[in-house]
């Protein structure tokens, strides 16, 4: 199942997608989409509505140095234990909204990721149970400040910026995650390709460690790392990442 937040006629809600291209639906979803989902019975043709960020995490928690090669290509190790740090939820953004890029912070770069996505209240899941507690899988933009990331150590300020998480377009709940295609274009251009099979700390690890930190709530979002091949974007640019089986995540950059 595709779940989305939509924008409709009548205000906001949860959906499913039903169908693909021109004949694709959207089927509203009663109040939340954790467990069996109730359907109202309103539906609208994709193109009739606008796709918001698909779901509002309490936090996202991301995971660095995650790729051996993205760690190579700034000079890092592969840290022996997931690295994580957190990005406040008003960084999230949905597909098509603007990355405002703030002036005078330096050079701000994309990263491409996969996120899982928290279906229940857990903590201390072991990996073994951990696919049992997540809702699916959608794609986020790590958008990250490089230079204020290198000049203040700490990476709350680099990565907490308003905007600086796309994610989207939807949530796909049915996909095995674990070894898809990645890939980051720029304009076009193509700047990542990897695959979550190269991952150094896997999916159901990631679950594990970071539920043994802190309570996860519905969903909340993990970030799963990056693979080489980030780098600078600027305003008038657009950046979209594509995740096999899920779907295109993509967003304008503005400068601001």
């Amino acid at each position: 199942m595709r779940l989305a937040r939509i924008a409709h006629p009548g205000g906001v809600a949860f959906a499913s997608i039903e169908g693909d291209g021109d004949d694709a639906q959207v089927l509203e979803i009663a109040e939340h989409p954790f467990g069996q989902p109730n359907f109202t019975g309103k539906r609208w043709p994709l193109a009739d509505v606008r796709l918001l960020a698909p779901i509002l995490p309490s936090k996202v928690i991301a995971v660095g140095r995650n790729y051996a090669k993205h760690a190579a290509e700034f000079g890092n190790d592969v840290p022996s234990e997931p690295m994580l740090f957190i990005k406040p939820s008003t960084t999230v953004i949905g597909p098509n909204a603007a990355i405002r890029r703030p002036s005078g912070i330096g050079r701000v770069d994309f990263e491409g990721e996969l996120a899982i996505v928290i279906g229940q209240p857990v903590k201390n899941v072991p990996a073994a149970r951990a696919a049992s507690v997540v809702l699916g899988y959608t794609i986020a933009n790590d958008v990250s400040a490089r230079d204020l990331q290198k000049s203040d150590g700490q990476w709350g300020r680099a990565k907490g910026f308003d905007t600086f998480c796309p994610i989207g377009p939807w949530i796909e709940t049915s996909v095995d995650a674990s070894d898809l295609s990645l890939r980051a274009e720029v304009d076009g251009e193509l700047k990542q390709d990897g695959r979550t099979s190269d991952l150094v700390h896997k999916i159901p690890e990631l679950v594990e460690f970071v539920s043994g930190v802190m309570t996860l709530l519905p969903g909340d979002i993990i970030l799963t790392g990056t693979p080489e091949g980030v780098g600078p974007i600027e305003g008038g640019q657009s950046v979209s990442i594509t995740i096999e089986g899920i779907g295109t995540l993509t967003n304008p950059v503005e400068d601001v």
